[in-house]
């Protein structure tokens, strides 16, 4: 094959893929509703599930409640317990919704630490001993490795919460003018929630998916403040925490959800363009090293080259 159908075909795939990037979120569009769909389907499903089972559950609890009577047993359940349900609260803000991904998540904590430290004994072990490190160093190694085990799976988790927060934050705005328009138009909540949560998913996957869980939750659940506020605590932002306790306080006090619902929107809307004007005010000083490293020695090629080559050319060099 010849330099210019090679250059032709990768072209031509070039071409492809640059069109296919471009078509291929126009034709998710489908399949996001689709999936907010299931997760509304689901989650009724598992409320279902939970409604049915309440009793069997609540007898085993009573049973397994009276005979652990011993005072030790019971704190450090009570501890464990604690543990668990803050580790579950962090799951469900990172968008995991396994019912044992908390239990992973503490057991990860446990064992990573243990893990590195093994490892780190073995590299440690394999240097020969003229150029082996101090005790103390060693120490301070395998502590500073145990501690890395210990955090590595906090620190995951908490960028995807703030990378979700961070999209929740953006999208609400536009969320909430949609549901003041249905509420005004006569529609219920849950039904805005619902029609909401289908239009958004275009704009935001993540506050779709949360939206049509609180959907379900509104509809199998009887109380709807507790709805609204397992929204609060999976969402776990700002936005979503005043969205939840504006409905419930506009429930209690008998005020308009209409006029909630339109003072927060544009205090979310305001935020979101300070936000905005404080990014665009940092920009200049991160410009600053790469414009130095990479701008001003090309700027200095182009302007000093051509009288480079021309005094060279005039001295004979």
């Amino acid at each position: 094959m010849s330099n210019e159908m090679i250059i032709t075909i990768f072209a031509a795939l070039a071409a492809g893929l640059s069109f296919a990037a471009f078509a291929f979120p126009f034709l998710q569009k489908s399949d996001k509703k689709a999936k907010t769909r299931s997760i509304i389907e689901k989650r009724r499903k598992d409320l279902y599930k939970k409604s049915r089972e309440g009793n069997r559950v609540i007898i085993k609890e009573d049973n397994i409640s009276a005979s652990e009577n011993m005072a030790l047993f019971y704190q450090f359940q009570k501890l464990a317990g604690s543990m668990g349900e803050q580790a579950r609260s962090k799951m469900l803000m990172a968008g995991i919704r396994n019912p044992k991904a908390h239990i992973k998540f503490i057991i990860s904590r446990v064992a990573l630490p243990i893990v590195f430290s093994v490892l780190c004994y073995l590299y440690l072990s394999m240097i020969p001993d003229d150029k082996q490190y101090s005790e103390i160093m060693q120490l301070a190694i395998f502590f500073g490795v145990a501690l890395f085990g210990f955090k590595l799976p906090d620190i995951l988790v908490k960028n995807i919460i703030i990378k979700r927060q961070e999209d929740i934050n953006f999208a609400f705005p536009d969320a909430l003018d949609m549901m003041l328009i249905c509420v005004q138009g006569g529609i219920g909540l849950e039904q805005t929630v619902q029609r909401v949560s289908e239009e958004i998913s275009e704009q935001s996957i993540i506050l779709s998916e949360e939206l049509g869980i609180l959907c379900a939750e509104m509809a199998m659940l009887n109380d709807r403040r507790k709805a609204l506020q397992d929204f609060a605590r999976r969402v776990g932002s700002g936005a979503g925490k005043s969205f939840a306790t504006s409905l419930i306080q506009a429930e209690q006090y008998g005020t308009s959800i209409s006029q909630a619902m339109r003072v927060m929107s544009d205090e979310l809307r305001e935020m979101r363009m300070a936000k905005a004007e404080q990014k665009a005010a940092s920009l200049p000083p991160k410009l600053t090293v790469p414009m130095i490293v990479f701008f001003l020695p090309v700027l200095f090629i182009i302007i000093l080259g051509p009288a480079y080559i021309t005094v060279m050319a005039t001295t004979g060099g």
